[in-house]
């Protein structure tokens, strides 16, 4: 199907940039920075791995870049539009149509098949069934999942199940993926695997990848490899454009 392939003319093309972000909550009297005036672009076909200790405000980042939340300050932009005066209706469609999410716990479906996990963005989109069987079964044989596509999750292992989650976040062609911790509740032989399987996935079909970890050793998958500490973003090994904190 070449679920991305349709970007491959644009590999390079700045998709997402971040100017200037700063979050902050209120506990009690006390004014508390999840991020501090951050600079961050994605290209297309980029592999972002960002790796930092947990409360180092990773999660924050992932949220604001996939406009499920909004910056207190500064401005994201996809293609050039700024999100923040865009509406949540208007976000969703957003991130229904161009952006995929992978979840640390996977948050699958558990009563529906893997398939039906994986179609269900589809249902969403109301794309016409021949549409949703071809591209659910594409993936599904994309993430070597093809003989296990009737299972429920809790009949599917936890690389399974993240693979599955992978192939629903890949199947309505998003241009950029955003994964939340993908390894962390895998041992490391499967986290490996899951790994291998993003980054062919973004070689292959230009899809970028922004993967946020803990995990020092995904880091070694990563085409850039940025630092978050204490709400601030540091530019590591690799090519790319680079992020900052000003």
């Amino acid at each position: 199907m070449g679920f991305g392939s349709r970007f491959c003319h644009v590999r390079g093309a700045k998709f997402l940039d971040a100017q200037r972000l700063t979050k902050t909550y209120r506990v009690g009297s006390e004014t508390v920075y999840a991020l501090r005036d951050v600079n961050f672009v994605a290209l297309q076909g980029d592999f972002v791995v960002i790796n930092g200790p947990s409360g180092s405000g990773k999660t924050t980042f992932l949220n604001l870049m996939s406009v499920i939340d909004r910056p207190t300050s500064g401005e994201v932009f996809i293609e050039s539009q700024p999100t923040s005066t865009q509406s949540e209706g208007q976000l969703a469609y957003l991130r229904k149509t161009k952006i995929g999410l992978v979840f640390q716990s996977f948050n699958l479906i558990p009563v529906l098949s893997a398939a039906e996990n994986v179609e269900y963005p589809l249902l969403l989109q109301r794309r016409p069934k021949p549409e949703r069987q071809e591209r659910v079964a594409a993936l599904l044989a994309e993430v070597g999942l093809s003989d296990l596509a009737r299972r429920r999750p809790n009949e599917l292992s936890g690389g399974q199940r993240q693979r599955v989650a992978i192939a629903r976040a890949l199947v309505s062609g998003p241009m950029i993926v955003l994964a939340d911790e993908p390894t962390a509740n895998l041992d490391s032989k499967t986290g490996e695997a899951v790994m291998d399987l993003m980054r062919r996935l973004n070689e292959e079909h230009c899809v970028t990848f922004i993967v946020v970890t803990h995990d020092p050793a995904v880091s070694r998958y990563a085409g850039r490899r940025v630092r978050i500490h204490d709400g601030r973003l540091e530019e590591g090994e690799g090519n790319g454009v680079a992020a900052s904190a000003s």
